[in-house]
């Protein structure tokens, strides 16, 4: 572990000037790439007191051995030099915005001589129009099948091409009317070409006039009695409907955006991009990525948009970007974005209307995507293996974890204090073996409330194994089924650090439990510690077996705040009115619904009181007399399903 003091360069060595800056290791290797508007003031940042830096700059600047910086002109510049290195040094404490999939897209040849349509991926080639992104390349397929019927343009290879050029007969779609067979001579280059402004114009949302066009060929055909030449209108029509019914419009004045939401846990964010062009969703794209710095939602989000935009030629950059939040440079990377493209762009934070009711929907689709990938990750049995063998191997185990218990304790200011326990066997849960617990000790301490859980937990688990009946041990003679608790853990593990540890260890050694490996996850870090460690155990932030360690706890925490909520919603209210004599809680939760707040209460008259049903006036009276007593001493009234005081407004 690197002294930062001991590569510190000289205050007056760094220029107060933009720039970009790279942090390396011991081996030359780049960790960290940032940019700043005054090199000296952020750099500065870096080596104050350690104890002042968040947990992950700190492992940072003690992994780094050196520092050095490029000077740049603007604040733009250092953007996009920012991103170079990113892409070029791929650094291990930077979030890396990788998508891992390869989005297909509507292109169109329009620099050809016969311009064709297909699908395309990968990178894009000049002369080339696209659309899109789409989410499947059989979306693209199924639209352009119905689009050939009114814009017969080609759509073959060019060795299909060729062939049909040198027999002089074209292929299967030229013969079914889907393609105007340009490779005989059926139309001119120049009317192939119109075909092919047709199809781009409609497919780039100019839909409605040419709609109205083909109504109004199809009224003029039938009134000259040509009906046949009517019903093929007629038909054309009914495709094009379709096509637009399969790309409904979200933004009614024809916006071209892009709408960013992200949703983020401690180790990972995924991201979601919408593109609407014409007022339509005509792309979906994403993708989830290791968070490995301390960067906020802003800083993820103008990262997001570096990614989605660098290597994108400028057409693809719409007129708005939707986000979530602003981005903390925003000036600066409205800035890049509008040099990009050429023209003005806005970026901004939707806040009501169809705009703001999208990026919900985008937000939506961020969380089921990051959930997705957690469950494929959990659901597969290689990565599981490979998680509970490196647990095994960072706690120093024998033996692989197959049971892991894991605990969490979920209070409400001291009061209501409950826990919960939850079991994974083999790296999947196991709910049948949950456990809940309402601990008795009182007062906001959750180190003695782990304490007493622990004590609890193995208390039952050396009764059941006492209990060697004639069906064995820790079967239940009646269901013939494992008693409760009657399996020890090869793991457990407590929400927190060293004070939960130690809390836990020490009822384990009162009640002379051996053989069952303890940690601590504790949440700022993802640090896993173990009992009289003074360091604790770093797991590599892709380590399959963090992964695990951390869903075990994110369900104890799940478990038990669900038993909580379930708890205070049997507690009605904790006021100043529990004292009036036959004033019971039906009553008590009538007068707050027409008051709304003990205060209101006060204010009120013995008649006023008496309105509300089943308050009678002696009762009226005795609220009035009660609340009259306390007013130089008053109680707060607490809500206990939410935990607000009733008191004030």
């Amino acid at each position: 572990m690197a002294d930062p003091a001991t590569y510190r360069p000289a205050t007056g060595e760094i220029p107060d000037e933009p720039g970009v800056y790279r942090f390396s290791d011991a081996e030359r290797r780049v960790i960290y790439v940032g940019k700043a508007k005054s090199l000296r003031s952020r750099l500065n940042s870096y080596f104050q007191d350690l104890a002042g830096l968040h947990p992950r700059t700190q492992h940072m600047v003690t992994t780094a051995t050196g520092v050095d910086w490029t000077v740049v002109n603007t604040e733009v510049e250092a953007l996009q030099l920012e991103y170079t290195w990113i892409k070029e040094f791929n650094p291990r404490f930077n979030v890396r915005f990788r998508d891992d999939k390869s989005y297909p897209w509507l292109a169109v040849t329009v620099n050809d001589e016969f311009p064709r349509v297909m699908v395309m991926r990968g990178s894009r080639r000049k002369g080339v129009r696209y659309f899109g992104p789409y989410t499947h390349a059989w979306a693209i397929r199924e639209t352009v099948d119905l689009l050939l019927r009114v814009f017969p343009m080609r759509s073959c290879s060019q060795g299909t091409f060729r062939r049909a050029q040198q027999i002089g007969r074209p292929c299967l779609l030229g013969d079914i009317g889907k393609c105007a067979a340009p490779c005989v001579g059926r139309v001119t280059p120049e009317e192939h070409r119109s075909i092919v402004e047709d199809f781009t114009s409609f497919v780039a949302g100019q839909t409605t006039t040419y709609l109205r066009r083909l109504e109004r060929d199809m009224a003029t055909a039938a009134r000259e009695e040509k009906y046949e030449r009517a019903a093929v209108l007629r038909d054309d029509i009914a495709a094009l409907t379709k096509v637009l019914e399969q790309n409904a419009i979200v933004f009614g004045d024809g916006t071209d955006a892009d709408v960013i939401a992200l949703a983020e846990d401690p180790l990972e964010v995924a991201v979601q991009i919408f593109s609407v062009r014409g007022g339509r969703i005509r792309g979906q794209r994403g993708w989830v990525a290791d968070k490995a710095d301390d960067a906020g939602t802003a800083e993820l989000v103008e990262r997001a948009i570096v990614k989605l935009y660098e290597e994108e030629p400028s057409d693809s950059i719409p007129r708005e970007v939707l986000v979530p939040v602003v981005p903390s440079n925003r000036p600066i990377l409205s800035a890049w974005l509008q040099e990009t493209r050429g023209s003005q762009v806005s970026l901004r934070v939707p806040q009501r209307g169809d705009k703001r009711a999208l990026m919900q929907t985008v937000e939506q689709n961020a969380k089921q995507a990051l959930v997705r990938h957690k469950t494929k990750r959990s659901g597969d049995l290689t990565t599981r293996s490979k998680a509970l063998e490196e647990i095994q191997e960072s706690l120093g185990l024998k033996t692989a974890p197959l049971r892991i218990e894991c605990y969490d304790v979920s209070n409400l200011q001291g009061t209501e204090i409950v826990a919960s326990m939850v079991v994974f066997e083999d790296g999947l849960p196991r709910k049948s073996e949950y456990r809940r617990f309402t601990v008795r000790f009182e007062g906001q301490n959750d180190v003695a409330a782990m304490h007493e859980v622990i004590t609890r937990r193995f208390e039952r688990l050396l009764r059941v194994q006492a209990e060697n009946d004639e069906d064995g041990p820790g079967i239940d003679p009646e269901t013939g089924r494992p008693r409760k608790f009657s399996y020890a853990p090869a793991l457990v593990v407590v929400d927190g650090g060293p004070p939960q540890v130690a809390a836990a260890k020490k009822a384990m050694d009162e009640l002379g439990i051996t053989g069952i490996a303890l940690c601590g996850l504790a949440k700022r870090l993802e640090e896993v510690w173990l009992p009289g460690d003074v360091d604790p155990v770093i797991l590599p932030r892709t380590s399959e077996g963090l992964y695990l360690l951390q869903r075990i706890r994110d369900e104890a925490h799940r478990f038990a705040i669900t038993h909580h909520r379930s708890r205070r919603t049997k507690t009605m209210v904790r006021s100043e009115l529990d004292d009036v004599v036959g004033l019971g809680p039906t009553r008590r939760k009538a007068l707050l619904k027409v008051f709304g707040s003990v205060k209101k209460l006060r204010a009120a008259t013995v008649d006023e009181i008496a309105e509300v049903p089943g308050i009678g006036s002696s009762t009226a009276q005795s609220i009035v007399e009660s609340l009259a007593r306390k007013n130089g001493d008053r109680t707060p009234a607490v809500n206990m399903m939410t935990g607000e005081i009733m008191e004030d407004e």
